[in-house]
């Protein structure tokens, strides 16, 4: 049998990305304590929800930049491929936290909704247009790498639906301003916890489907096996498996069942295929030969009978 087992070393997505989260930190830390003095002093629900979203938000990207950090420390006997992880552990512990933080919301809006409290509809306005503003440039920030990694697109959801819960909050304050109704701070609350809600099943589900190592949503298995038998010499492809490390880094591994003529290079021309059509550059393989007829009369004088798997030796 012959192996190949090859991969490069490469910052990880969210490594390039570093210098966006760390300015959308700051942004998003300042306006944090400026939303929760604008929600106390306006007694406004909408506003220290919106608040606590986005201390959710300053979470979330500390724990970001944590994770880049820790995914760059190098592998070890013990764990073998590093602290990759890392960054998809974070992305699914922002998950989880935005979940939490809607149910408070929930909540305390259910709480207000029978006796809405008064609130200074014209402060609350000022306060939500400014953490509007700060929202769509963290947005804009982010915007370039969160498709390409999920520890990003997690720091991205916070912020977005930041984005929304300061429009909610903006109309709510417009609403008591002009008319008011001070319902509107309660019901605006539980819009944003529902946009919440919403925004973090995705990532909860990608981030899951990584951890329980599931094929990467952008691959489809039967392609990339019937891409690997069209190498000449291929005869099958079984025991594939392809599965993401973290954000970028796709690791496959298989067995190829080759003719017993092979040429010696099938080997990296399977490897060649896999990463010209899928860009996997992570790839463990196995080369199995298919057996050879034993001509009739020939003895193997006494010794073990001829096998499948052995040859093509790189």
């Amino acid at each position: 049998m012959a192996h190949a087992h090859t991969h490069r070393s490469l910052p990880t997505a969210g490594l390039r990305h570093r210098k966006r989260l760390t300015f959308v930190l700051v942004l998003a830390g300042i306006y944090m304590l400026a939303e929760v003095a604008g929600g106390l002093l306006a007694n406004s629900l909408a506003l220290l929800a919106d608040a606590g979203h986005m201390l959710t938000d300053v979470a979330a990207l500390g724990l970001s930049l944590f994770a880049i950090w820790a995914a760059q420390r190098p592998a070890t006997p013990r764990r073998t491929y590093g602290y990759h992880r890392v960054e998809i552990l974070a992305a699914l512990a922002n998950g989880a936290t935005l979940v939490a933080m809607a149910a408070l919301i929930f909540a305390e809006a259910y709480r207000r909704w029978s006796d809405p409290p008064d609130v200074k509809g014209g402060l609350m306005l000022a306060v939500a247009c400014g953490g509007l503003v700060v929202n769509l440039a963290s947005l804009w920030i982010l915007h370039g790498g969160r498709d390409e990694s999920l520890n990003v697109r997690g720091a991205w959801l916070h912020v977005a639906t930041d984005t929304l819960g300061s429009v909610q909050a903006i109309a709510a304050g417009a609403l008591i301003s002009g008319f008011g109704w001070k319902w509107a701070d309660p019901l605006a609350s539980v819009l944003i916890g529902l946009l919440v809600v919403i925004s973090s099943w995705g990532l909860l589900k990608d981030a899951v489907g990584v951890l329980m190592e599931g094929v990467p949503a952008h691959l489809q298995l039967d392609e990339v096996a019937e891409i690997m038998a069209t190498v000449p010499g291929v005869t099958a492809v079984h025991d594939l498996h392809v599965w993401t490390i973290t954000s970028g880094f796709v690791a496959l591994s298989a067995h190829v069942v080759v003719e017993p003529e092979c040429p010696e290079d099938v080997l990296w021309h399977v490897r060649a295929a896999i990463h010209d059509r899928f860009g996997i550059d992570h790839s463990t393989i196995q080369v199995e030969r298919t057996a050879v007829p034993r001509p009739t009369g020939v003895s193997h004088g006494g010794g073990p009978p001829a096998t499948p798997g052995v040859g093509c030796e790189e």
